[in-house]
């Protein structure tokens, strides 16, 4: 016997139940041996672990037909669950989140498979990589990918507040009203992949919590899947801190550039040091993304190359 809980994001909830759960029933008499319950945007199936595997893959399929059209008729769910194959050319694996407005949120490159399998079987992950490889993003797709799947509780997403040339103590508003702009990556990560209703209710109820690094000490997280975005900029002691946060069932991504460290002078790098100290540790892998790696406008990739020229001539 089997439990599972089966989102259906990105599709809304009367699209894909139906009026009065029409579109429900009929799946559900598809699966005679599977009990299933609505709960908002998920559904939980009880049955046989066979019958449930099978309906999991069904609504792989129903996702991706809704990613591609926008819609999910009836006579759509029926077809699909007529056809001979689970496994048809519906369903991808390879896809980490099914985002808003049809966004299919995957690794598109080779390294960042690699981050993908590295966090499959490491508790701890450090990436680093120039501008635009994705490493923010990738990081956060697996994050609300291991919510979904529950296993973690919550995602705790974290940056060091260093002033980019830019002073921060004349901006108006409180404390958060000036932080927040620092860490407004982590949002726009955050609403391509979760519904806005969905991302208010987590980040209201602390789900989904972002906060800058210096509010991590003292804290153990437990449960919980932790990015530290833009590590270059943590010190060494703000770097030793935030590892030794890690509490039981986590998983820890630490992502940075080694060529934007924004920290004054007095002070070096955690990110360097900790890759040099902890690598070849059991139990945490190190991911080196490239200029190949980069998503964002071509010019991006090229203006990357250029100042990594100039940086090794000078």
């Amino acid at each position: 016997m089997s439990e599972k809980i089966l989102s259906i994001e990105p599709i809304p909830p009367l699209e894909f139940f139906g009026v009065n759960e029409n579109k429900l029933k009929v799946i559900s008499k598809y699966f005679p041996k599977v009990k299933l319950i609505a709960r908002g945007h998920e559904v939980r199936a009880l049955g046989d672990d066979d019958s449930v595997a099978q309906l999991e893959h069904r609504f792989k399929q129903f996702q991706s037909h809704y990613n591609k059209y926008g819609n999910l008729p009836l006579k759509e769910i029926e077809r699909l669950l007529l056809s001979e194959s689970v496994d048809g050319p519906e369903v991808d694996d390879s896809v980490l989140v099914y985002g808003q407005n049809g966004i299919l949120v995957r690794a598109r490159t080779p390294n960042q498979k690699k981050i993908v399998k590295a966090v499959e079987k490491s508790d701890m992950v450090f990436v680093i990589g120039p501008a635009g490889s994705g490493k923010t993003y990738t990081a956060v797709a697996l994050a609300v990918r291991a919510l979904k799947r529950r296993e973690v509780k919550r995602i705790i997403l974290t940056r060091p507040a260093v002033e980019a040339g830019e002073s921060i103590g004349f901006l108006p508003g409180d404390m958060k009203e000036k932080l927040d702009p620092y860490l407004q990556p982590l949002y726009d990560a955050l609403m391509d992949m979760l519904p806005p209703t969905k991302l208010a209710e987590h980040l209201e109820k602390g789900v989904i919590q972002i906060a800058p690094l210096g509010f991590m000490r003292g804290r153990t997280l437990d449960h919980a899947f932790v990015i530290l975005d833009e590590a270059q900029n943590a010190t060494e002691p703000q770097m030793r801190m935030f590892l030794t946060r890690m509490g039981n069932s986590a998983k820890f991504i630490i992502t940075g550039d080694v060529t934007q460290v924004d920290l004054p002078k007095k002070f070096s790098s955690g990110l360097q040091k900790a890759w040099n100290l902890l690598s070849g540790t059991r139990g945490i892998s190190f991911i080196e993304l490239a200029g190949s790696d980069i998503v964002r406008h071509p010019l991006v990739s090229r203006i990357v190359d250029i100042y990594a020229k100039a940086d090794k001539n000078e």
